[in-house]
């Protein structure tokens, strides 16, 4: 029931990049207007996490994922009915703050329900979610526009999650524990004996200044040099966030994120290892939609159905990691990383032999499926390890910190990643820019395959010790 509403607002993310160039058509909308369509969401969603999720452990995840689920349809519903860019890209961004306010529910609920096993099982289908809405987001819009025409078809893509929205509400208040709707009382005292919650309003707005700073640069092109500086003064305002939650707690308050969280090795090293990963893996499909439609003339519906075979082997793989991830541990991320490395090899070694010998394109559906293959064993397989050791009191606050370093990681990337791209593009062609932007994303997964060989090593040590 979680998972639903959790597949829906991920979709709204990827099935955007196929319906721009209808939503210009339709609504006569500006290039500026159009990128505050992706980065509306992107922003609205990246900042409300952390305190969504803490807000989750303070007064009952059930009530928090409801709101969320009803503002985000609610919007939805906005959205698909805009007659102009000023009222979708406003609706945008309440669709986003929606997402933020019942992902990391989705997540507390199964952190506060379900246990060893059964939680790798859980995470494993929370993987498959995300795998298969990556991908299948632009398969759907694709097929909208397709079949419905430009107009149509983006209005579409965004009524298409009221209906939804509406039988998660009424699935929620119809499945939901009485003890989901409930605050956790460790939650609220933090420990201190304060019958009170404590919302750390200070927290929150130095955390949501840090994140709106970090991310907007990256989100908003052709700003100016100026809007960089941003980046700088949000990690100082982290910094100051940090020592802001440990004065907090010392005074015997209840903070936002105990920062005791990442000095626990395995959410550290699992929050680090998942970001550097989003940074790369998230851009996949941009470089694909993007070669494939400027560079090799397909429709946005042939660029969409190349991801399917990919989202069908992510959530198969997910589903079979989150078995087993109890038992093998942090191997089980690192093996998907290797299968996922090597289907970028793969799909590179396509794109050069349809260029220079001219095979069929459409060998990246082999190739992109062992991408989701290795991504399945990758992504839920590491949110079950990097939360196994969380206190459930901070479980939500702990999801929307892990889920903030992906967006953040998803942002940096996908700037970094096109703007390489594009200038590749405009000096050597689309088929050395699609090759270095596919080996500039397989180095940023070799990195963060690097913090997991550190996790892994820094375990068996404390097994040994143990």
């Amino acid at each position: 029931m979680a998972l639903v509403p959790l597949f829906m607002s991920l979709v709204s993310v990827s099935i955007v990049n196929v319906v721009l160039p209808a939503i210009q058509t339709g609504i006569d909308a500006s290039s500026s207007g159009l990128q505050w369509v992706l980065s509306g969401y992107a922003l609205a969603f990246g900042v409300l996490l952390v305190p969504a999720g803490r807000a989750g452990d303070l007064f009952g995840r059930g009530r928090l994922f409801v709101l969320g689920v009803g503002l985000f349809g609610t919007a939805s519903l906005v959205a698909s009915l805009a007659p102009d860019e000023v009222v979708l890209n406003v609706a945008r961004v309440f669709m986003g703050f929606g997402s933020g306010l019942l992902n990391p529910q989705s997540i507390g609920l199964i952190q506060q329900y379900f246990d060893g096993e059964q939680r790798g099982r859980a995470f494993g289908m929370f993987g498959s979610v995300v795998g298969v809405s990556v991908a299948l987001g632009p398969v759907l819009g694709g097929s909208f526009i397709a079949l419905l025409g430009d107009d149509w078809g983006w209005r579409t893509s965004f009524m298409i999650n009221v209906p939804t929205a509406a039988a998660a509400i009424i699935t929620a208040v119809l499945w939901l524990p009485a003890s989901a709707w409930r605050a956790l009382p460790q939650a609220r005292d933090g420990g201190s004996g304060r019958a009170r919650a404590d919302l750390d309003p200070v927290g929150i707005i130095l955390l949501g200044a840090a994140i709106l700073a970090i991310m907007l640069p990256f989100l908003q092109s052709g700003a100016g040099w100026w809007i960089w500086t941003l980046v700088g003064a949000g990690v100082l305002v982290v910094l100051l966030w940090l020592r802001w939650e440990s004065r907090y707690k010392a005074r015997g308050r209840a903070p936002m994120v105990d920062t005791a969280l990442f000095r626990i090795r395995s959410f550290a090293n699992g929050s680090l290892l998942i970001g550097l990963y989003f940074t790369g893996m998230t851009s996949v499909w941009v470089v694909i939609a993007l070669y494939l439609q400027l560079g090799q003339g397909y429709t946005a519906l042939q660029a969409g159905l190349m991801g399917l075979p990919s989202a069908i082997f992510s959530a198969a793989s997910a589903a079979v990691a989150g078995r087993r991830v109890v038992r093998v541990g942090r191997r089980l991320v690192l093996a998907g990383m290797g299968v996922l490395l090597l289907g970028l090899a793969a799909s590179v070694a396509v794109i050069l032999l349809h260029n220079y010998a001219g095979i069929s394109i459409w060998w990246l559906l082999l190739s992109l499926a062992f991408v989701g293959m290795g991504q399945g064993h990758v992504v839920s397989p590491n949110q079950t390890l990097t939360l196994r050791a969380v206190p459930l009191s901070y479980a939500g606050s702990a999801a929307g910190v892990l889920q903030t370093g992906q967006r953040i990681g998803t942002a940096v990337g996908i700037a970094m990643i096109t703007a390489l791209l594009f200038g590749m593009q405009g000096v050597f062609g689309w088929t050395v820019a699609a090759v270095s932007a596919f080996t500039t994303i397989a180095v940023i997964i070799l990195i963060s395959a690097v913090v997991g060989v550190i996790d892994y090593r820094q375990e068996r040590r404390e097994n040994r010790r143990g």
